[in-house]
């Protein structure tokens, strides 16, 4: 049951009601901010109350008050019926596909899928008999074609976290709705700030906390958001897993949150400027940026976003491994590394034709994905062009 409160915040503008949710100062005796509640074991005051609790809490795997916090937080922000936490991205993709399969069931997934979500498809729920499917990210209400009466979950990645494929999200749930099939989407690239997920169709919506609603890479976090439809489901099988996140870390998202839109609003502004800028030099092919006119599904992401994060893709023109490795290893401030969503850019090399099977990964040149932080702009191009002057001299 939403409160006053809740319906209030409802009608207001995102950045004031990441500020807000989850927050019930007068709860903890004023504090701004909700206590951390470390612990396991929650007492009874009797017995009947153990053999019936009504309390909120009986026992730590189940949540705390400073987990809880953050599920409702991001409930809220969701629009979703329901949230739990897990201790990583990667969790809350496999408790997502958990709730919505079953032994001998058939998955379809997007080719474009964050790479572990395919190890955990083919390399785990395989061995109980659930066969994946991958498709082309494109397909859009064709999907309705590959909906078998085994199917029982569609799972979209918009945009793919290397390739940038955006997908049709309202017609490929539209399509699977008809069939009874539950639909995930892992929404960690836009955030439900920039892409509401629930409200495009979607019915458990995944988010790696570790990246963006942290904000400093210091965190490990998963959340799965449901529908009213999903919820009860998805409550159950969580608590099944006991994977729930710690109250430290629950904290931190917390603290994280109450910056988040302008985080990304700042990282939306360095990325597209990079973008633009990357898009005019000579040594780039082409830039994977969805909010760039020429990118292939700009206008379904005109359509459904409301913005775009700070992670998006280059093609160089054709150079040699050491050439690009030069560009790389002397960016001062771009680090190497995996995630996104921090305070520092980061820049990785990658290369999807390894693992894609629906569809091609063919490229002119060599791949790298930017996640652009908070530093000045100014200074990040200055750093990406005297890595283009060493790309230059080696592959000259």
């Amino acid at each position: 049951m939403k409160s006053d409160k809740h319906e209030k915040r409802q009608k207001k503008r995102i950045a004031t009601v990441v500020t807000q949710a989850g927050r019930e100062p007068f709860e903890h005796f004023g504090f701004v901010n909700p206590p951390i509640y470390r612990g396991s074991t929650v007492l009874f005051p009797n017995v009947a109350e153990l053999g019936a609790p009504s309390q909120p809490y009986t026992y730590g795997t189940k949540g705390t008050p400073t987990t809880r916090a953050l599920e409702k937080a991001w409930s809220e922000i969701a629009g979703a019926e329901d949230t739990v936490l897990v201790p990583s991205g990667l969790a809350a993709i496999a408790l997502a596909l958990l709730t919505a399969t079953k032994a001998g069931a058939h998955l379809l997934v997007t080719d474009s899928a964050y790479a572990p979500t395919r190890f955990f498809c083919d390399g785990f729920l395989a061995r109980f008999g659930v066969t994946t499917e991958y498709y082309d990210p494109a397909i859009g209400a064709d999907i309705a074609a590959l909906i078998r009466p085994e199917t029982t979950a569609i799972l979209l990645e918009s945009p793919g976290s290397q390739s940038m494929d955006i997908q049709d999200v309202p017609a490929i749930a539209a399509a699977a709705h008809e069939k009874g099939v539950c639909v995930i989407l892992d929404n960690t690239w836009a955030t439900p700030l920039y892409f509401p997920p629930h409200e495009r169709g979607c019915d458990l919506a995944i988010e790696a906390g570790t990246k963006y609603l942290s904000g400093h890479s210091d965190l490990l976090l998963g959340l799965v958001s449901a529908n009213a439809k999903w919820a009860k489901r998805l409550r159950h099988t969580f608590n099944l897993f006991a994977i729930g996140s710690g109250p430290d870390d629950a904290a931190l998202a917390l603290r994280g949150l109450r910056t988040m839109a302008l985080r990304l609003r700042e990282q939306e502004r360095a990325a597209l400027d990079i973008a633009n800028w990357l898009a005019a030099r000579p040594e780039v092919s082409r830039v994977l940026h969805p909010a760039l006119p020429d990118h292939p599904g700009h206008d379904i992401w005109k359509r459904d976003f409301s913005g775009s994060s700070g992670v998006f893709s280059i093609i160089l023109k054709p150079a040699s491994e050491a050439a690009v490795a030069a560009f790389v290893d002397g960016l001062e401030l771009f680090g190497i590394g995996y995630s996104w969503g921090g305070f520092e850019s980061l820049v990785l090399p990658f290369d999807c034709a390894s693992y894609r099977t629906a569809t091609k990964w063919q490229v002119e040149g060599p791949a790298l994905r930017f996640s652009i932080g908070l530093e000045d702009v100014a200074d990040l191009k200055e750093d990406l062009d005297a890595g283009f002057v060493r790309l230059t001299a080696l592959n000259s």
